[in-house]
């Protein structure tokens, strides 16, 4: 048969069966006898058949409300980008009935989330979009969305365990790994490093953990005397002068301390406390592209940004929530993106024009 003409109806007069069983086994829902199914997936197989889901889903008129629960941008900049990714996947899938509704809680308040959680939950939405970067406090809601049959899409953080439909983000411990081969690479003998986890507690941010387990495991192995020494410091920003405290004990308390691993997108804050104490022979390797992150790249202060790019997870993870739902797709479980290494050199090849304008006039506004 020829794939550009066969149809549904085709394969179902060949297998000698409904047009209904033809679709449980093209979609894989439903019972279908094994020795049918194989008879039909061998008739599919032979003739290339290729269901055309998109022309279906454009005639089907039926309206697909997602929902996102995500951080507020106003209060970390960060999540700005996976907030344009989200409303570029929107703006491609509305002709399919697409639809996002976003419930933005403060990624510093826990009661915030959980109050936007539950608001999300009751309103029923048929696929939902999150981060979730209170581990506790969202296990609850992994129940009940499971529970309901309501299939949810993770990014930036991921919590495998809970049946997500899928995750889509770096993968946090290798991305560790590769900010401790950054460091050996670049240092000519032991010593000290600083793994800084800013604003989030370890204790109920996995996807941090993971990270600080990458780099420890990298010299664990390169380093089996343990000469390198590896200290861990939590900060919270929210007492500027307390996180200025310490910060510069840390930095006075480790000897030969010559880098710091900066987990979050936060590098820039611990590059302006290095630059305000003229301290430069401490580098610094961060997360994302941020304007205040690559004000301090350019300068050298920051040596290295792995970018989590952020806007693809906000764009790829509503793109996977519509494979599964709108176009009967199946869906990868993981979708990690790439380790990119973002330096003074190759920055500008990961900013488009409108991002570098961006860029420019934030800097201009923010960075001293």
């Amino acid at each position: 048969m020829d794939n550009k003409t066969i149809r549904i109806k085709d394969i179902a007069l060949k297998a000698k069966v409904s047009t209904g069983t033809v679709d449980r086994v093209i979609h894989n829902r439903g019972k279908v006898a094994e020795k049918v199914r194989l008879r039909i997936q061998k008739i599919i197989d032979d003739s290339k058949y290729e269901p055309n889901l998109m022309a279906r889903a454009l005639g089907s008129k039926k309206q697909y409300r997602f929902a996102a629960l995500v951080p507020d941008h106003e209060i970390d900049s960060y999540w700005h980008a996976p907030k344009a990714g989200i409303q570029l996947a929107v703006k491609e899938l509305k002709q399919y009935g697409v639809s996002v509704e976003h419930f933005v809680f403060n990624p510093f308040n826990v009661d915030s989330y959980i109050e936007k959680a539950t608001e999300l939950t009751a309103s029923n939405p048929e696929g939902i979009f999150l981060s979730p970067i209170f581990y506790h406090e969202t296990l609850p809601f992994f129940e009940k969305w499971k529970k309901a049959g309501v299939p949810f899409v993770l990014f930036n953080t991921e919590i495998e365990e809970y049946g997500p439909l899928s995750y889509i983000g770096q993968d946090s411990y290798q991305s560790g790994k590769l900010a401790g081969k950054l460091m050996h690479y670049g240092q000519s003998g032991p010593c000290s490093i600083l793994v800084v986890h800013i604003d989030e507690k370890t204790s109920n941010a996995a996807h941090l953990v993971k990270k600080e387990n990458g780099l420890r495991d990298y010299f664990e192995q390169v380093d089996p005397e343990n000469q390198y020494r590896i200290a861990t410091l939590e900060l919270d920003r929210s007492d500027p002068s307390d996180f200025n405290n310490k910060l510069s004990q840390a930095i006075d308390n480790t000897p030969d301390l010559k880098h710091i691993f900066v987990t979050t997108s936060k590098a820039h804050h611990v590059a302006s406390f290095l630059e305000d104490r003229q301290i430069a022979h401490i580098k610094i390797i961060g997360y994302d592209l941020l304007a205040q992150n690559l004000h301090y790249l350019k300068k050298g202060t920051i040596g290295f940004l792995i970018n989590q790019n952020p806007r693809r997870q906000g764009y790829l993870g509503i793109k996977q929530l519509a494979d599964f739902l709108v176009f009967r797709k199946k869906v990868a479980k993981l979708k990690f993106l790439p380790l990119d290494i973002v330096t003074q050199e190759n920055l500008n090849y990961y900013l488009d024009e409108e991002e570098e304008t961006v860029m420019d006039e934030t800097i201009a506004q923010h960075v001293k």
